[in-house]
């Protein structure tokens, strides 16, 4: 049982008590955009991550104004709990933990098991999307020690100062043989490969057979094998940066690391920039 982040992690028995407790606001955010609609817990509140958190048309997280918002639509304060949870063990659901985190809101948390974890108890579902009073929510000012830009992991990787980079993608994306995860178009980069001295490690390591996080012990041990120890800065990285968003929540949170980043611009970025270095090379 993954108990040792109660702060940042709450189960499904803690979700079905409290998800309609006013101080406290539930959001649903899938890889599948449709999944919400087709049954949600009672109270939580849907996103669209390709709609709601992402600017158009520049690729970009949304703006501070715009989160501001987002967050003032659905009644959210800065003294808000907001739970978080969504299907694939919770990608984009910890990408939207990471954003909130990248703007400053204190109390955060992450449904251990996420959508699949509540379905499969049986666990009733909604379909009538709730609505909330109208708040003034202000967010802070990003956190950039949480964000990598392009030119800080060319800077890293060109200096060689030690920065550790993770990549969590599947073996065949870091060794160049695809561009996506299987099921996905293989496309959204014009080269396959990683990034030089990268160790893979994919995130779904990090997942115990019923959808929630390993023991801190067994994580300490999958992160710790391949030198990311918390002894030096980190990156993680993937595609397009939700995959790496759910390591680098494991990495920060459930095993302390302190010096923790996510590369969001990820593959689709750094496999299509002109004259980064990359290696084709397998683990």
């Amino acid at each position: 049982m993954t108990t040792y982040a109660k702060d940042v992690l709450v189960e499904t028995d803690w979700l079905a008590e409290h998800a309609k407790d006013p101080q406290v606001r539930t959001f649903e955010v899938d890889v599948d955009t449709s999944a919400y609609e087709q049954g949600h817990v009672a109270g939580a509140i849907g996103l669209n991550w390709k709609t709601d958190l992402q600017q158009h048309p520049v690729r970009d997280l949304i703006e501070k104004k715009q989160l501001e918002e987002l967050l003032s639509k659905n009644g959210v304060t800065p003294t808000t709990t907001i739970v978080i949870y969504g299907d694939n063990n919770n990608w984009f659901a910890a990408w939207f933990f990471w954003l909130l985190k990248y703007y400053g809101h204190k109390d955060v948390k992450l449904v251990d098991g996420g959508r699949a974890k509540w379905i499969a108890e049986k666990r009733p579902l909604a379909n009538d999307a709730p609505s909330y009073p109208k708040s003034e929510y202000r967010a802070g000012t990003p956190d950039a020690s949480i964000r990598a830009l392009r030119d800080l992991v060319l800077d890293k990787v060109v200096s060689g100062n030690g920065t550790k980079i993770v990549d969590v993608r599947s073996p065949k994306e870091y060794a160049g043989e695809l561009l996506a995860p299987e099921n996905l178009p293989q496309e959204g980069a014009q080269r396959g490969g990683h990034i030089p001295g990268a160790q893979n490690i994919p995130w779904a390591t990090a997942v115990a057979e019923d959808g929630r996080f390993k023991s801190a012990d067994e994580l300490k041990s999958i992160y710790g094998s391949k030198g990311i120890d918390g002894k030096s800065e980190t990156i993680a990285y993937c595609r397009i940066g939700e995959r790496s968003a759910h390591t680098w929540f494991v990495l920060k949170y459930l095993l302390g690391q302190e010096r923790v980043r996510n590369y969001d611009g990820s593959w689709t970025e750094w496999g299509s920039l002109i004259g980064v270095p990359i290696e084709k090379s397998a683990t």
